[in-house]
């Protein structure tokens, strides 16, 4: 008993409240992260490992140039158009190669680590704000919440309008019925190639923007980036359509998928403010997920054990009204 009363008078609510806005600041950037998992995971109903490597391929990218003189921005671009490349590899191996979607993600993914070790020539590059002009950096939480906010509008109003063209449609098309988009004349290889395109060069964005937050490029730093984004988006997507349930437009789904980001790292936040072992992180997060991928589920079930029952009742309810009559 004394040493449960002494552990929640060692937690401190001011400390939880003065790392919030750094969580939100992670959340935000991996948010945008969660966007082009999105892409894959939601729209194309393809299962895409390709990110855990695209995620760091950014920041390596970003890491060098910025090192060698490129200013913060072009390295940004240039990281964005190294995911592209990363992403195209991934939907010709499953295309042309007729390797499985998790296979080709994953030989990609692993080749990635050594390019991303020969991108930097060792294991970590330092990029501080002090030595760069960075786009944003944990040095300035506020501005860099700011910028990641801009950076997801931008995102989220460009993803809008391209799903919106007759190309965009065809991706989604591809994800929710690709015999029938076939018989439509839809080349759905293509669609496929090209959503894994723009998932992985949104990634890398986000690995790219990561880096420059934190400091420093790791070829360890996209470890378990798909969990992290697949967190975002699912509880996103059940908070999403449990606040607008079918008003929930698409706009709003990409919306809230930044939101579960930010969700996601206020929750540990709040972990590591009650002083769980770090070393369990990646179980929390799994946890985290299981449960957000187990609600739809279980209201589904909630709904049919309910109205079997409603059934039920009135069957016996007219039956009794017989009796009586």
């Amino acid at each position: 008993m004394d040493s449960l009363i002494a552990y929640f008078s060692s937690l401190n609510p001011m400390t939880f409240v003065s790392q919030l806005p750094g969580n939100i600041a992670q959340g935000i950037i991996w948010g945008l992260m969660a966007l082009g998992l999105f892409i894959t995971f939601r729209l194309l109903n393809f299962a895409d490992l390709t990110v855990d490597g695209s995620f760091a391929t950014g920041g390596a990218v970003t890491a060098v140039m910025i090192i060698n003189g490129a200013p913060a921005w072009l390295a940004a671009l240039v990281a964005l158009a190294a995911g592209l490349i990363a992403g195209l590899v991934t939907g010709l191996l499953h295309t042309k190669l007729g390797i499985p979607d998790i296979l080709s993600g994953i030989l990609t993914q692993i080749a990635l680590y050594s390019v991303n070790l020969n991108i930097m020539g060792k294991a970590n590059l330092p990029v501080s704000y002090r030595n760069y002009n960075l786009i944003l950096s944990a040095s300035n939480i506020k501005l860099a919440i700011v910028i990641g906010a801009g950076f997801a509008v931008v995102v989220i109003a460009l993803m809008y309008w391209f799903f919106g063209t007759e190309l965009g449609s065809t991706i989604r098309a591809t994800g929710s019925n690709p015999d029938m988009s076939k018989a439509q004349g839809i080349n759905i290889n293509t669609a496929k190639v090209l959503a894994l395109v723009l998932s992985n060069g949104m990634v890398a964005l986000s690995g790219s923007l990561f880096a420059q937050y934190q400091g420093f490029a790791d070829v360890n730093m996209g470890r378990g980036a798909i969990v992290i984004g697949l967190a975002a988006v699912i509880i996103g997507m059940v908070i999403g359509d449990a606040i607008f349930r079918k008003k929930s437009s698409f706009i709003i789904k990409l919306l809230f998928v930044v939101v579960g980001g930010i969700l996601y790292y206020i929750a540990m936040g709040i972990v590591l403010w009650l002083k769980m072992p770090t070393d369990d992180t990646k179980l929390f997060t799994a946890v985290i997920v299981a449960l957000f991928l187990a609600v739809p589920n279980l209201k589904e079930m909630s709904k049919n054990s309910f109205s079997r029952a409603a059934k039920r009742n009135s069957k016996n309810m007219k039956v009794e009204a017989k009796k009586d009559a």
